[in-house]
Parts: C-alpha cells; structure tokens; sequence
C-alpha cells in the first residue's frame, strides 16, 4: 500500500470486487455492501466538505469523476 493510504477503496477492496481475489460469495457481498454503503452515506458528505474548504481539491475530485465519465461515453 502507498504511502497517500486510500481513496475510496482499499487494495483489498478492490481486488476483491475485480475478482482477482478468492473470497467466498458471502464475503464478496459483504465488500460490495460496505463500499455500497460508504458511498450512499459518506461520500457525499465528504464531496460538500472539499467543496466548501477545500476548493482546489474538490475540483480535483469533479475533474477525475467526469473526466472518467466524459472518457466512458466517447468509448
């Protein structure tokens, strides 16, 4: 693990959901729940807080997300 430590995901994490990991169904869906729930309770809450006291930052994090989505959409 890097030394930044991690974003949204943990390695494990995202190992897991990418199935390069064996893990049973049920831990698997476990995972899936918590990233799950994370991002419904959590990283809005995150995003706003970047927002309002961390501009630059925050657009950081608009430029990555929709970047990410404008290079999904021209594929």
């Amino acid at each position: 693990m890097s030394d930044e430590g991690r974003a949204l995901l943990t390695e494990t994490e995202r190992d897991i959901l990418a199935g390069e990991k064996d893990v049973s169904d049920n831990y698997k869906y476990k995972v899936e729940s918590l990233v799950r729930n994370r991002v419904r309770k959590k990283l809005g809450d995150d995003v706003e807080a970047l927002r309002e006291h961390f501009p630059e930052v925050y657009e950081m994090v608009v430029d990555e997300v929709c970047g990410e989505l404008q290079e999904d959409s021209d594929a």
